[in-house]
């Protein structure tokens, strides 16, 4: 079995698809997927999403895009939509200073939220980093210091120094379909010496479809071409890297297990 652990299902792509994308994932081998928060105010459209689907579990929380517009968000009230029995994580959160949609001090504090949310319930913390490695590292290592807590890296593109710093704080990494992109080699070297037993694999539907179906929709069905490539990077056979990434994922997200 393969888990996506990272796709948007609630999002209009999927709307007039959504059995449809289900029975895809399923025939592919997908048999659980990771709906994410973006936004709080969206929050009851991916719960619906999850409710809907025994094998589809949901995060809650504020994209660093959203953080200006998602204002007094605050650890107490995502602990409090937490308590959802298919919310198993918080986020995405963290830093995205590429596209700055919300000010820089936006971004920071609700990550902040996020991972005190996460050190209180001891549920994981989904981190976006995008051109914002040494702010990222900075902030989980200062956090960590206050208290423990658990998270990933997800659709990792980023440098070996985060990369390095995400493993040292327990953190988990998860792929997407860029490792499959003809101009990702640097990125592929990094992942290539990532300890297996710390991956995960997604889509980020409808976002990064991997090769070969790069420039279209993304959907749950093609983390199956992303974990082909992880397999070939790690020289395990895909049966063994579905093993490893599912069992890991179940080891972080711990509530979608029981």
């Amino acid at each position: 079995m393969l888990v996506d652990s990272h796709c948007h299902l609630d999002f209009p792509d999927f709307q007039e698809d959504l059995d449809g994308t289900m029975a895809r994932a399923r025939n592919a081998g997908v048999g659980m997927m990771l709906t994410i928060g973006t936004r709080i105010s969206h929050f009851d459209q991916v719960k619906a999403v999850a409710e809907r689907y025994d094998n589809v579990f949901c995060t809650v929380g504020v994209h660093p895009h959203e953080a200006e517009k998602e204002t007094g968000v605050g650890g107490n009230r995502l602990i409090e939509l937490s308590a959802h029995p298919k919310v198993v994580g918080f986020g995405e959160t963290g830093l995205d200073y590429f596209y700055e949609h919300s000010p820089r001090p936006q971004q920071q504090a609700s990550f902040r939220a996020h991972i005190a949310a996460a050190r209180r319930t001891g549920l994981p913390v989904v981190v976006h980093t995008r051109d914002a490695d040494a702010d990222t590292a900075d902030i989980l290592a200062e956090e960590y210091r206050k208290g423990p807590f658990t998270g990933l890296i997800h659709c990792f593109s980023s440098g070996q120094e985060l990369a390095e710093k995400a493993l040292e704080l327990g953190f988990y990494i998860s792929v997407s379909g860029i490792i499959t992109f003809r101009k990702s080699d640097a990125l592929r070297a990094i992942v290539r010496d990532l300890p297996l037993d710390r991956l995960l694999v997604e889509t980020d539907a409808p976002y990064l479809a991997p090769v070969p179906f790069r420039g279209k929709r993304n959907e749950p069905a093609y983390v199956a071409n992303t974990a082909a490539k992880l397999a070939e990077l790690k020289g395990v056979e895909p049966a063994a890297l579905a093993a490893a990434t599912t069992a890991n994922f179940l080891r972080l997200f711990a509530k979608a297990g029981r």
